[in-house]
This record gives structure tokens, sequence and C-alpha cells, in this order.
């Protein structure tokens, strides 16, 4: 069985950890760390829980004076790579948050070796005319690390966090950051200001698409956000955006000889999938082409999915496609018996589907 994220947090790491933290003061009670740490129901714990419930025995085991622990925790941190070392700028939203005068500028130091994308979040909420200053600040930074946490800080919809409602309703000051980031030069960080403008785009597509003829063509950099940014627009095949993409209704192209490899599929197995795009044009014409399956969901309703197979030219004539999807379980998508299908959709367009069913 692969080993869960929340793994990571085993007995070899807290012997670094508690290395660290005695290195950074000698008088660190490990023993009662630990302890605090495994308490009841420790096992039970996901990911995110686990970090808090560390996050909080070291403050309860660290100075009770906020700036002298908060200190201790920026040494024990030098050096620390990777997401499980989040748990020091979670330390910090934990017991910093009315003290932003010493917060921020720790959490700037602490995301090169984590990420403090969600513990920025508790600041910006509390303190927007302090934080949204902060944050244009950060997107100059030298730092590749400091620039993304000045987009990933302020997404109005990241996952495993809470939502920042006052930027669903209105993205203007998340806008004036993604705009100092468009050509940024790490690809880590476009990818960010790429999945922060998606965010935005649930909420106002027509101000993402605005946005987006704004920016396109002017860098190869902004180009790639703001395809990436569009997805979601893409995926319910917004009809603005497909045009802004050069993916018009796709006249004299159809899908022909849809087969299916199984009637009947095994949860943790998988069907493949066949069939031909019929182009009866004389020049190539773009074709946006995606896969939707319609998932029997636990209240034994229908909800599509949609999978992009190929966004690309396509010459006159018959192009074979295939593909095999697999119904394993997954922490993100638990699947359930009963009659699904599949639909082949070419630039927004359902053009053929067939059923099959998912058994136990």
């Amino acid at each position: 069985m692969a080993e869960l994220l929340k793994d990571v947090y085993n007995e070899s790491f807290f012997d670094r950890l508690i290395g660290k933290l005695a290195a950074a003061y000698p008088d660190f009670p490990g023993e009662s760390f630990l302890a605090l740490v495994h308490a009841d129901g420790w096992e039970s714990l996901a990911l995110k829980a686990r970090m808090r419930r560390i996050a909080e025995s070291l403050a309860a085991t660290l100075p009770p004076d906020y700036r002298e622990a908060l200190a201790i925790v920026k040494r024990a941190a030098a050096g620390a790579r990777g997401f499980e070392y989040m748990l020091f700028p979670d330390f910090v939203e934990l017991r910093g948050l009315d003290d932003p005068e010493a917060s921020v500028p720790a959490l700037a130091e602490l995301t090169s070796g984590s990420s403090a994308e969600f513990a920025v979040r508790p600041f910006i909420r509390r303190y927007p005319s302090l934080m949204m200053p902060q944050l244009k600040r950060w997107a100059a930074d030298p730092d590749e690390h400091v620039r993304r946490l000045a987009s990933e800080g302020c997404r109005p919809r990241l996952p495993w966090s809470f939502a920042l409602d006052e930027f669903k309703r209105d993205p203007a000051p998340v806008l004036e950051v993604l705009e100092l980031l468009k050509e940024d030069e790490s690809e880590y960080v476009r990818r960010s200001v790429a999945n922060n403008l998606n965010d935005i785009a649930k909420d106002h597509p027509a101000l993402v698409l605005d946005v987006a003829r704004r920016w396109y063509g002017r860098h190869p950099h902004t180009d790639w956000i703001v395809r990436h940014g569009c997805r979601t627009l893409l995926k319910r095949c917004d009809p603005e955006a497909l045009r802004f993409f050069g993916l018009a209704p796709a006249e004299r192209v159809a899908v022909e000889g849809l087969t299916l490899s199984a009637e009947e599929v095994p949860i943790g197995g998988e069907l493949t999938v066949s069939f031909a795009v019929v182009h009866d044009g004389d020049e190539p014409v773009k074709l946006r082409i995606e896969y939707g399956v319609d998932f029997v969901k636990a209240n034994g309703r229908p909800s599509r999915k949609l999978f992009k197979l190929s966004e690309k030219e396509y010459a006159p004539g018959a192009t074979a496609l295939r593909f095999r999807h697999k119904f394993a379980q997954l922490t993100t998508r638990k699947h359930y018996p009963g009659e699904h299908r599949v639909a082949i959709i070419v630039n927004g367009a359902e053009t053929a589907s067939l059923p099959f069913r998912l058994r136990s």
C-alpha cells in the first residue's frame, strides 16, 4: 500500500525535528513535546491536522513569550526543506496572528523552506490594508518562493484552506498583485499566478477573459499563464473562452466508430475507449478534444468530469484516437457502482457517447 502523505511525520522525522529544535534552544523538552504530539487521536489525524497538532505542541513547549519562541523557530527552521516543515509557518499562524509586525516578516523567511501559503491567509483576512501592499512588495522579492507566496497566499479558493470571500466578491486587489507577476521568470511563480487566475475565473469569467485579452500575445510566459488560467472556462465549454483560443464550433467534424473495450468494468479496473475524428473539410482545423465521464455519486446521481486529450490542428481525413481510463479508488475520487457514460467533446460540443456499467 502506498505511503500516505501524513506518514511523513514518523519517528525519523521527529528525531530530526527535535535535533533542530534542541540546537536552537538547548532547554527544549523533547520528550514532553513528543508526548503532546502523540496524544489521543494522533493516528487518525490527516496531514494538515497533524501539522496543527505539532504546531500546538511547539506552542506548549517553547517559551511563552511569542517573540522569543519565534526566534527559536526561525533558528530551527534554517536549512529545513520540504512540505513537512510547513509546521513552522503554522506555528506563526497559531501563535502570532496578534503580532503581525513580527509574524509577517517571519512568514516570508520561512516560506523558502516549505511554504507559508496557508499560514499567511488569516493575516490577509484580518489585516487586508496591511497585507495587500505587503504582497505587492513580496512580488518584487529576489526569492522566487517569496514571490510565489504573494500570489498563492491570496488565491480566492486555495485548496486545503478557507476561501477568501472578500476576493471571491471583488478580486481587483488580487489582480493588482498578479499584474506584477505575469511575466515572472520562475515557472514556480507563473504556475501560482495561473492557478490564482483560474480561481477568479470560477466567479468572474468575463473579468478573466478581459484580463486574457489584455495579457495575451505580449510575452511567452504570460501566454502560458493565460491559457492555464482559463482552463476551467475551457472545461466548462465557455463559448467566449473557446473563441478566444481559436476553438470555434467545429463544422464538418464528426466522431465515428466510438467503441468501448467492455460494457462492464470492475471498480479498480480500466476501460479502453477508441474512436476516430473525421474532418471533412479542405484545410486543417484546430480542435480541443476531451472526454467526459458521467460518474455515479453517492446519492446515485451522475456528475461529469472532463479530461483533456489533445488541443492541436487536425488535418482533413480520419484520425484514430484511443485512451484508457482507470477506475482506481482515490482519496480525491470515490467510485460507486452503477451505470456510467463516456462522452467525446470536440470544441465544447458533445459529439458521441456510450454507456457502461461500473460494478463492485
